[in-house]
């Protein structure tokens, strides 16, 4: 009977449990990110979950998919928990996307803010400050927080330790571990959908949200530093496969080349890199079809390093993104320009010299077959296509005078002494 009333109230128990969804946002965030907050989001509505805990260490990351995330915490219709839990991060945009949440929580030891936009180009940053200010003002002021002190993590690069930022307004829970922010969340009332509602979460049950495989393919692929290795690596292989067909690197490059522009699709580029970019396979080009002896490969390789420097503006990636960014920018771009063109010189000059092997002008053959001006001839013990103003016939002796590609133009071949027995007998 004991046995029996456990069951039932063990039954009773998990059935009033509060269904937590877990998602974690850790390092940038990229549109794989994205992927995956959309993808927990969607199960937690199909689990008919109580809560969304979104868990974020992040220094910063893509501010388009900073954006899309932002959106699908503003609209959805389940409370989301943003936590910053001990020894994580969250700045830039991981601070835009904790505004956005119904809920903020940070752990003692912690801290946000320092969201000012970096890497611009010139006569864009004040533009770009004053847009990504209004547009977090705007998230702290539709969910109740201190939108003059979001305003200043933009134009000030100001940062708050979790108990600054609980003061202020913009934390609404002290938590040090996951349990002790459920136990601070019970009892908690938030406005959703217009309406206020009471977080119950005495009772709860953590379920983790799996990050599907196009969340890694995107997350990939729409990394900077990613992106701009597969678009100079696929524009050089696909150079490098025209001028040396039948290995196969023009398809390579051109996958690379798709991966790239697919990555790039989600990344705030400057179309003056663009051109820089395109100026300079340009210039290699030209240094392959007229050879300058290096210079016009030396301006690909400078509109190159220029093109990818100034490529990517992304105002909400972290400051430490663009100082490594720029040695990586130069080490690639050098890197792949001088050894492709290297091996491209080597190519094209190799290609351009005659081959003892493969000349066969001023070579006799033997007619194997003729009719109307063409036919094939064995010469050198190889089968070619012939075309003569001669009258020939199998077995007839000729000499190659020309070739066009495939095709030789030959002419009957008659020895010296042939010759003076048939001048002897026209005397």
């Amino acid at each position: 009977m004991k046995f029996v009333l456990m069951l039932m109230l063990l039954a009773i128990s998990t059935a009033t449990s509060a269904e937590v969804v877990v998602v974690r946002i850790s390092g940038e965030i990229t549109e794989g990110t994205f992927i995956e907050v959309a993808n927990a989001y969607e199960f937690a509505k199909n689990e008919k979950a109580d809560l969304i805990l979104v868990e974020l260490d992040t220094p910063g990351g893509l501010f388009s998919s900073t954006q899309k995330i932002v959106e699908i915490f503003m609209r959805s219709d389940i409370p989301v928990v943003a936590y910053v839990g001990k020894g994580s991060i969250c700045a830039s945009a991981g601070t835009v996307i904790l505004l956005s949440a119904h809920v903020t929580a940070l752990a003692n030891g912690t801290a946000i803010g320092a969201a000012t936009p970096v890497g611009m180009t010139p006569g864009t940053e004040n533009k770009t400050i004053n847009y990504i200010a209004a547009y977090v003002k705007d998230i702290a002021n539709a969910r109740g927080r201190n939108a003059e002190i979001a305003e200043k993590f933009v134009t000030e690069a100001l940062s708050l330790t979790a108990r600054e930022a609980y003061e202020s307004g913009i934390a609404d829970i002290l938590a040090d571990s996951r349990d002790a922010l459920m136990e601070l969340l019970n009892g908690k009332k938030i406005v959703l959908g217009g309406r206020e509602i009471t977080i119950d979460t005495s009772s709860y049950r953590i379920i983790e949200a799996k990050k599907p495989l196009q969340a890694e393919i995107y997350g990939f692929i729409s990394n900077p530093a990613v992106a701009v290795i597969l678009l100079m690596a696929g524009v050089y292989l696909i150079i490098f496969g025209l001028t040396s067909p039948g290995m196969l690197a023009e398809v390579v490059g051109a996958i690379f080349l798709l991966l790239a522009l697919a990555g790039l699709g989600f990344i705030g580029i400057d179309y003056l890199g663009i051109l820089l970019l395109i100026l300079g396979v340009i210039f290699l080009v030209a240094e392959l079809l007229t050879p300058t002896y290096g210079l016009l490969t030396a301006a690909s390789i400078i509109s190159v390093i220029l093109g990818l420097l100034i490529l990517v503006r992304e105002p909400l990636m972290p400051p430490e993104f663009y100082d490594y960014f720029l040695k990586f920018a130069i080490g690639i771009a050098a890197g792949i320009a001088i050894v492709m063109s290297f091996m491209i010189s080597k190519i094209i000059k190799i290609r351009r010299k005659k081959s003892v092997m493969g000349e066969v002008v001023g070579l006799r053959g033997e007619v194997l077959e003729f009719k109307e001006g063409k036919g094939f001839a064995k010469i050198r013990g190889e089968i070619w296509s012939i075309e003569s103003g001669d009258q020939l016939k199998k077995g007839d002796e000729i000499i190659v005078v020309e070739r066009d590609g495939l095709l030789l133009k030959v002419k009957r071949f008659e020895s010296r002494r042939r010759v003076e027995e048939r001048n002897e007998k026209v005397a």
